[in-house]
């Protein structure tokens, strides 16, 4: 796509100075190239942000669960797993803008209801198969926001989806030379806009994805539970891949013709 920003070629308006080419305008391609996945190519994840349940007379027996499909996509009849509890059962129907429908997919808000009374509440995740396994234990990658820095043995609330649990930074493995990517070991800590790896154990279990396969339920944010304010944003797993930092190399003196010895710099290191 041939463009100058200087004169303003093909940037809003189509060039007079280029009849030779007929494609879009930069905005033009900005505004129409597709983004985002497939829904149907990630499975179905439905975190609960409300219980409802009125009670009335025209709807005496209605329990649904209302909030915003992260992923994937949801149908009448589908195989699910609620979580952190492991109870298995199907959709019985989704209702959307007041009315019910088969087929409900992300990023679209509805109430989902289930086939079997099941205790669920505020912060569990229903989900279609591969369904994640909930854990207390995570390693994740973190950028941390704030000018407090954060150091192992902090307590802090963790933000997941709509759930929010009290965690423990246990260790902080490495923080990462941004400019390298190598693996930066013995820190004291992470300091505002520094990126490291980091262990955490929560007081209840998680239901997180990896962020490399699902970006909505494999991110999460540590807060501050005395003020609230949201300290780190953390990616579960390896979110990008990193370079681990060399041992230093002891090269072994040569002898001279005279009989001196000169030391040999190390190899180098290509990244």
């Amino acid at each position: 796509m041939p463009i100058s920003a200087l004169a303003g070629d093909n940037v809003v308006e189509p060039s007079a100075h280029m009849d030779w080419y007929g494609g879009p305008t930069l905005l033009e391609h900005l505004e129409t190239v597709p983004v985002g996945t497939d829904p149907d190519a990630e499975p179905a994840r439905f975190p609960v942000q409300y219980v409802i349940r009125p009670q009335s007379e025209e709807h005496r027996d209605y329990r649904g669960y209302a909030g915003q499909l992260a992923s994937g996509v949801l149908r009448t009849g589908d195989a699910v797993t609620v979580l952190p509890s492991g109870h298995t059962t199907t959709i019985a129907g989704i209702d959307a803008l007041g009315r019910e429908t088969d087929i409900a997919w992300a990023p679209q808000s509805v109430t989902v209801r289930l086939t079997h009374d099941i205790d669920i509440s505020r912060g569990d995740l229903i989900a279609a198969h591969p369904a994640p396994i909930p854990t207390k234990d995570l390693v994740a990658t973190v950028a941390h926001l704030d000018e407090r820095p954060l150091r192992a043995g902090d307590k802090v609330l963790l933000k997941h989806t709509t759930r929010t649990v009290r965690a423990l930074v246990k260790e902080i493995t490495y923080r990462i030379d941004i400019d390298s990517l190598e693996q930066r070991t013995g820190t004291d800590g992470l300091h505002v806009n520094d990126i490291g790896h980091v262990v955490l154990r929560t007081a209840e279990p998680l239901a997180l994805d990896d962020y490399r396969t699902n970006r909505r339920t494999g991110s999460f944010l540590l807060i501050d539970p005395a003020d609230g304010t949201t300290l780190t944003a953390g990616m579960a797993g390896e979110a990008f891949d990193t370079v681990a930092a060399a041992e230093p190399v002891t090269v072994p003196a040569e002898d001279t013709p005279d009989g001196s010895h000169t030391a040999q710099p190390p190899p180098a290191r290509h990244p």
